[in-house]
């Protein structure tokens, strides 16, 4: 992805997206707020990735890294778009060279949330007949499991409105989709119960509901634009949550999930972050939760030393061939 010059710095700010009604409905947010502080209209390029180009494939049999993002990001290296707008939590760990994240905008809600017809929590699924869920998350198909052995958990692709259709057909009991969706894309116009599910039900993905605005690192005029939609509280938390999940050698398809939030420190006024984990395998027999808290001007420190405790957990309950067995 060589890099060409910079684009215009006059004319209208291009927004790389991709072709999702969620990605240009998010797109389009950060492009009217950038047109109000700056008072340069924004326009959308639509486009797709490797991942949106191949929809019947399951997340997990993809191997390559970025797949969601690979067009865009070559859209802002050979100039024609001066930025892209991701969901921070399908961003790869690895930088990509040429490229600076310049804005993480304020975070919606970034919990998971049941969609079922009555109103379900996850505690309260029927129980007396087969109860099917959709999701192709690894993170929430491990929670779910343990949570609920008796849930039939079915691999679901497609769009937010493809997922809420199937469950207001009654082709599955419920869906498990992110919060963050259904605020971005302002809900759904179908007859369908939202459950948010609390952190000690479900774990969120690390970066959920943030965006990450990437745009070249020597483009000096559109990173200076840029800095004024930043949200630091944002950025820090989900530094933290990033960072735990490069630790545990985590891509967005693996059973790991993590929150950062800020929190009253001492009596000095410092303020803290504290950070939960998880991680699991696949079938959350083995699912170690945790959490640590640090200076919030260490989320990057924070967020390795809960790695290290969560794998130190499971190296513990695994033992000797032969003993140790489950989570906690």
């Amino acid at each position: 992805m060589a890099a060409t010059a910079v684009p215009p710095a006059t004319g209208p700010w291009r927004v790389a997206t991709r072709r999702s009604a969620l990605a240009r409905a998010q797109a389009q947010q950060v492009a009217d707020a950038l047109a109000e502080v700056t008072g340069r209209p924004a326009e959308l390029v639509p486009m797709s990735t490797t991942g949106d180009e191949h929809p019947e494939r399951a997340f997990e049999a993809f191997d390559t890294k970025g797949l969601f993002v690979d067009n865009t990001r070559r859209a802002v290296l050979s100039g024609d778009c001066h930025f892209v707008v991701h969901s921070y939590k399908d961003l790869p760990n690895e930088a990509a060279p040429g490229l600076v994240i310049a804005a993480v905008p304020r975070r919606v809600d970034p919990r998971d949330a049941l969609i079922t017809r009555e109103g379900h929590r996850l505690a309260n699924l029927p129980r007396d007949r087969p109860v099917i869920v959709g999701t192709s998350s690894a993170r929430r198909k491990a929670q779910l499991q343990r949570s609920r052995r008796d849930v039939l958990v079915q691999p679901i692709r497609g769009n937010l409105d493809t997922r809420l259709g199937k469950v207001a057909g009654g082709e599955l009991d419920g869906v498990v989709v992110a919060m963050a969706g259904l605020i971005r894309m302002g809900g759904s116009d179908l007859d369908l119960r939202v459950v948010p599910l609390e952190h000690g039900e479900m774990l969120h993905a690390a970066a959920q509901g943030a965006l990450a605005i990437e745009c070249r690192g020597d483009d000096a005029a559109t990173r200076k634009a840029l800095r004024r939609l930043d949200h630091p509280d944002t950025r820090v938390c989900v530094t933290a949550e990033r960072e735990l999940l490069a630790h545990l050698g985590g891509g967005c398809t693996s059973p790991i999930g993590a929150h950062a939030e800020l929190v009253p420190g001492e009596s000095d006024g410092t303020r803290r972050i504290e950070l939960l984990g998880m991680m699991s395998d696949p079938n959350g027999t083995r699912l170690f939760r945790a959490s640590h808290q640090a200076a919030a001007s260490e989320p990057e420190l924070l967020g390795r030393t809960l790695a290290a405790s969560l794998i130190a957990a499971r190296q513990q309950a695994e033992g000797p061939p032969g003993h140790g067995h489950g989570g906690h």
